[in-house]
């Protein structure tokens, strides 16, 4: 965005805009209702209250943006057609606010795109165009195709309308938690961060927001040590929702001004908050939207100040999205359970006798391991020439202690049990 048109989305009234964007979204996005996490609540010795727009329609907070923005075109411009780039949760939010609006709509994705979110956006959207193309250059084309076929580009988060359609999450907390001390927010662009943040402290800005951003994004932490927006160098995570290299000119300026403080969070705090969410909660929440629930356990550590803050913390954190595939919810569940301690790998080289299978197997069953799998190979012992076997077994755990009670076991039996994970 240019600095001119930044410079004059700054002066436009946000208090009205924000209210208007309500007003559009009445009826169209769902006001999704703040749900009591008693399990974070335990966790983090602070009330924890959930916003979920992971149950938002499409699966994800991106329909607001869009659909505020599709609303304040013109039926001219409308008519001229839209068109947009996006990973999948901005595609179907255009899909779903052209279809509302009876226009017709050019979705751009990346080939890495889930193919849950390409077929929800395929089924939605009134006309339909995946073009296949590197991240790096999905977000050039679709400005070129608004110049060269006069259709109206709708930005993913670096525009007004859609980061005040992004900020009615923000209006909704306030009414709904009148008692809220701090938001976190999940930072990619910035869309939903900055209208986040600018609803906030237009309306009561004692309350701290709080961006949360993965350690392999980080384009936002840069940015602001710099001063500046600065690309980041490369960007690896496993969620795709802010896997944003470079931030928005627009959204940068509001962030720098009215956001309180950013938080790094590990791909292993995402992977062990969706598993929790499926188990506790009984909710899927793709990894963009656990990113700001990954940040809960590191808010007084990693933000000053959130910790030199006295009083009750009453937190909302703010779950983006619920668009995941299935196959993805398998390794998600899986690496999570190996992160606590749910699963255990290990490998150990048994005499080639018989019965040592059978003491190994009545071991674990004493100490209540569940065996899920178990690899016996007679070509994987360390010397070919020696009368060993080697044992690899992946056993169903509950938690770390009784991995240690496990090896203990096998080590006081006689064995020398290597764990893989």
């Amino acid at each position: 965005m240019e600095q001119q048109e930044v410079l004059r989305a700054l002066q436009r009234d946000h208090s009205a805009e924000l209210k208007l964007a309500a007003e559009r979204l009445s009826g169209t996005a769902r006001h999704t209702n703040i749900i009591r996490s008693d399990t974070l609540s335990a966790m983090t010795g602070y009330e924890v209250l959930l916003k979920p727009e992971n149950l938002q329609v499409t699966g994800s907070f991106k329909i607001r943006g869009a659909y505020n923005k599709i609303a304040s075109l013109s039926e001219d411009e409308l008519s001229r057609g839209i068109v947009t780039a996006s990973a999948g949760n901005h595609a179907q939010g255009v899909a779903y606010a052209a279809r509302e609006r009876g226009a017709q709509a050019t979705i751009v994705m990346p080939q890495s795109t889930p193919p849950l979110k390409v077929d929800a956006t395929k089924h939605t959207v009134p006309m339909w165009c995946c073009m296949a193309m590197s991240s790096m250059n999905r977000l050039h084309m679709p400005p070129q195709l608004s110049e060269q076929q006069n259709m109206v580009y709708v930005p993913p988060f670096d525009d007004y309308e859609v980061l005040c359609g992004q900020g009615t999450i923000g209006l909704e907390i306030l009414d709904d938690v009148p008692d809220v001390t701090d938001v976190v927010v999940p930072l990619g662009g910035g869309g939903l961060g900055a209208g986040v943040a600018l609803a906030i402290k237009m309306f009561r800005p004692a309350v701290r927001v709080i961006g949360a951003i993965p350690e392999g994004s980080p384009a936002f932490k840069d940015s602001f040590a710099a001063g500046r927006v600065v690309p980041a160098d490369h960007v690896l995570t496993s969620a795709e929702g802010v896997a944003v290299k470079r931030p928005g000119d627009l959204t940068f300026a509001i962030l720098n001004e009215f956001l309180d403080d950013l938080v790094t969070v590990s791909e292993r705090d995402i992977n062990e908050m969706i598993l929790l969410m499926l188990e506790k909660h009984k909710m899927v929440v793709e990894a963009a939207g656990a990113v700001s629930l990954a940040a809960l356990e590191h808010l007084s550590l990693r933000s000053r100040k959130f910790a030199a803050a006295q009083g009750k913390h009453v937190v909302v954190p703010i779950m983006s999205g619920g668009n995941i595939d299935t196959v993805t919810i398998g390794a998600v569940i899986q690496k999570g359970m190996i992160a606590r301690g749910r699963i255990m790998n290990f490998e150990v080289e048994l005499p080639d006798v018989p019965g040592q299978l059978v003491k190994v197997a009545t071991l674990l069953a004493e100490q209540r391991a569940n065996v899920i799998e178990l690899d016996h190979d007679q070509f994987k012992a360390s010397g070919h020439y020696t009368n060993a076997v080697s044992l690899g077994v992946t056993v169903e755990t509950n938690g770390p202690e009784h991995i240690d009670r496990i090896l203990k076991a096998l080590v006081d039996a006689g064995f020398q049990p290597k764990r893989i994970y």
